[in-house]
């Protein structure tokens, strides 16, 4: 095993028992844990410690998660994962849409977690917004050329298609919600037309996926958003 130090994770979580489990089980795999029991002793850490990833419950004794994720979004562009009992839709949109990552709903698997902080971490470090060729398996997004590539063969897309495909690529990995899509693709004006992001999402799928009806490559999080799978 390399002697470097490992990620550093700010936990935010105040149930002593979920912050033993979480200690033991992320420590296991080579991260460094700073835990803070309250939004506010979380915020302080955060801006102390400079953690890779924060994991974040919702329901703190001082204030909700939500704030929580609003004020670290102020100064700090780090990946947020929401842990959480409240399993709605509107939670998780809400969640997002306040500046976090991603979503997990208690009760969760240890092996789902560990995949979510590996993909955030990616996220984090991986693609600046000026990578000239993005890469997924076969599909390939040339920035500079503007040119999209399904297993080498080029595809047409429209001016649309194209700046929804490059922006659920360049938060590969991500959960982005309607709003989010809809605000960056069509302008802050659209916010609500889900209806647009179905039929051109439709459309992107036609062109890209072998098999529409099942996805490898653009996600639906029903109720949510979409995101685009990393190999």
């Amino acid at each position: 095993m390399s002697d470097l130090p490992g990620p550093v994770v700010l936990l935010v979580e105040d149930e002593p028992q979920m912050r033993r489990f979480l200690r033991a089980a992320l420590g296991s795999h080579g991260y460094r844990l700073v835990e803070a029991a309250s939004g506010g002793e979380g915020i302080a850490l955060a801006t102390s410690h400079n953690p890779e990833v924060v994991v974040l419950d919702l329901g703190l004794p001082d204030m909700d998660g939500l704030e929580v994720t609003r004020r670290l979004r102020d100064f700090a562009k780090v990946p947020i994962i929401v842990l959480s009992a409240r399993g709605r839709e509107e939670d998780k949109v809400a969640a997002l849409d306040a500046g976090a990552d991603d979503y997990v709903t208690k009760p969760f698997g240890m092996a789902e977690l560990l995949a979510r902080v590996r993909v955030a971490l990616r996220h984090a470090e991986g693609r600046e917004p000026d990578d000239p060729v993005l890469s997924f398996g076969g599909l390939s997004i040339d920035l500079a050329r503007r040119e999209v590539l399904r297993e080498g063969a080029p595809l047409k897309l429209t001016p649309i298609e194209y700046r929804l495909l490059t922006t659920l690529a360049r938060n590969a990995g991500k959960v982005l919600t309607h709003r989010q899509l809809l605000k960056e693709v069509w302008g802050p004006s659209h916010g609500e037309d889900t209806h647009y992001l179905r039929v051109y999402m439709a459309q992107l799928r036609h062109k890209l996926e072998r098999d529409p009806s099942r996805p490898r490559y653009l996600l639906t999080e029903p109720g949510v958003g979409y995101r685009l799978r990393e190999d």
